[in-house]
């Protein structure tokens, strides 16, 4: 089957493409500049079509001879006329798809409240797919409430407020009912929509195997994460306006992002039938905890894996992707610093893999041994394990309050910390090279838990000069003065 991908550049277009690929179909991109599109694994395997949904051009190309058309297109504020914007793009694509002959078209939505009125986002989403089902293509569209995997906005609001506010004075939308669905089971379901019976135009609703308030999913979040359950205060009123502020001074989500987002969980999201799972016969969801487990432990091997010459693109819906907004994939802080080392890569790497026990840290001494003691007294393991060997390390190696994740001999050493720590938190060791000059590489990684880990990263930050600055400084000088 030949599918057309609207928006493969963002969140869901970003993540369905290789699973429409997976399930064996040919695969079109429509693109507004596909040259965001060139860094993906999976470019060389779908055809690219630059165009706009908006002005028309370059859909005939693009929906010619297509069997299912995926229209991923939406503003999420905006700003003025936005809705206008995305209404008229609706009309121009159904049109387009109209005079093709495309089998079906299939959109994925917001799920509404059953009551009320809308927030200006979600009206604009339901209006969407009012354009497109009034079509004379059979539509299909998906109706989602929040879609629980890193890089989802919905997802990563709620993860930045747990992690970063151990109490918190919330408005009412906090106990509006919300039935959120791992990214995961909506990719499966989108991709199993271009198999539904001919003729097919209706909405779906789509969601997980539970109902939680937003102050539920807080709680349930912390609780995986490992953090301490919070403190949770509602109050009577708070604007989404003021809310949206509120969102974007605790969180790093763009007010224009966290407002349409506020402003949609005024309502009960709740799926009203499930159908498309009876039609597809996949009745399979992951439950809250499981989607949030997964987000979280798959993107910490993914976003820690990244290396300066290279980027981790995911093996699965819940990972990171590195084109995700900067404020998407938690927080990781690094200190980097790299020197050209006076001497070949082999004795550069034969000063970073002796490293540690009686070698010590090649940095004030007495400061390292500090933070043994500190560790030491908190019940931790110190500074006393030393090292196995002291020449060699191998994965699985102790090295004083380290544990060796990685070894590449000749090229890299990444060390875990076994520390007592408000977080999660690495230090690579790196021989590179460049211009035919041997350059020695370091990176601290620091993924925290909770806010005391982003107080303690703060607190620590003002040493790094002195603690991992002379370090570097110190590993070059000994690679350069060793024979």
């Amino acid at each position: 089957m030949r599918v057309l991908v609207t928006g493969a550049s963002g969140y869901v277009g970003g993540r369905l493409v290789p699973l429409l690929l997976e399930a064996g179909h040919d695969v079109r991109c429509l693109a507004r500049t596909p040259e965001k599109l060139r860094d993906h694994p999976w470019r060389d395997r779908v055809e690219v079509v630059r165009g706009d949904v908006v002005d028309g051009s370059g859909l005939a190309e693009a929906l010619t001879n297509v069997d299912t058309a995926y229209y991923l297109v939406h503003a999420m504020a905006g700003g003025r006329g936005f809705a206008g914007q995305d209404a008229e793009g609706a009309r121009v694509f159904a049109r387009a798809a109209e005079e093709a002959g495309t089998g079906r078209v299939v959109y994925l939505g917001g799920l509404a409240p059953q009551a009320g009125p809308l927030s200006a986002h979600m009206a604009s989403r339901t209006e969407v797919g009012d354009i497109l089902l009034a079509s004379a293509v059979p539509t299909a569209v998906l109706r989602a409430a929040v879609i629980i995997g890193s890089g989802s906005a919905s997802f990563e609001m709620l993860r930045h407020l747990t992690e970063r506010l151990p109490a918190m004075t919330t408005p009412r939308w906090v106990r509006s009912r919300v039935q959120p669905i791992a990214v995961r089971d909506v990719l499966r379901l989108l991709v199993g929509a271009a198999e539904l019976p001919a003729g097919t135009n209706r909405t779906f609703d789509v969601g997980g195997p539970e109902v939680l308030t937003y102050a539920e999913m807080i709680q349930r979040f912390a609780a995986v994460a490992g953090i301490r359950r919070r403190w949770i205060i509602p109050v009577p009123v708070l604007s989404p306006g003021l809310s949206s502020l509120w969102v974007g001074l605790v969180t790093p989500v763009p007010p224009s992002i966290a407002r349409p987002l506020v402003e949609s969980l005024r309502h009960d999201s709740v799926m009203r039938e499930d159908d498309l799972s009876d039609l597809l016969d996949d009745h399979e969801r992951l439950r809250f905890d499981e989607a949030v487990a997964l987000a979280l432990r798959q993107e910490a091997e993914a976003r820690v894996d990244t290396r300066w010459s290279s980027a981790t693109w995911p093996s699965a819906p819940s990972d990171p992707l590195p084109t995700d907004p900067d404020w998407a994939g938690g927080s990781l802080y690094t200190d980097e610093r790299s020197r050209v080392v006076e001497a070949p890569p082999e004795r550069l790497w034969s000063v970073i893999e002796g490293i540690g026990g009686d070698r010590g840290w090649y940095s004030w001494p007495l400061a390292w041994a500090a933070r043994g003691w500190i560790d030491l007294a908190v019940g931790g393991v110190g500074l006393r394990r030393g090292r196995r060997d002291p020449a060699r390390l191998r994965v699985g190696d102790s090295l004083d309050f380290w544990r060796v994740e990685e070894v590449v001999p000749g090229e890299l050493l990444r060390l875990r910390a076994e520390m007592r720590l408000p977080g999660l938190a690495w230090l690579e060791l790196e021989v590179g090279r460049e211009g035919g000059r041997t350059v020695y590489r370091q990176r601290a990684l620091f993924r925290p838990r909770g806010l005391s880990g982003h107080l303690y990263w703060k607190a620590v930050t003002p040493f790094h000069g002195l603690i991992f600055g002379s370090m570097a400084r110190n590993i070059a000088r000994q690679a350069a003065r060793e024979r």
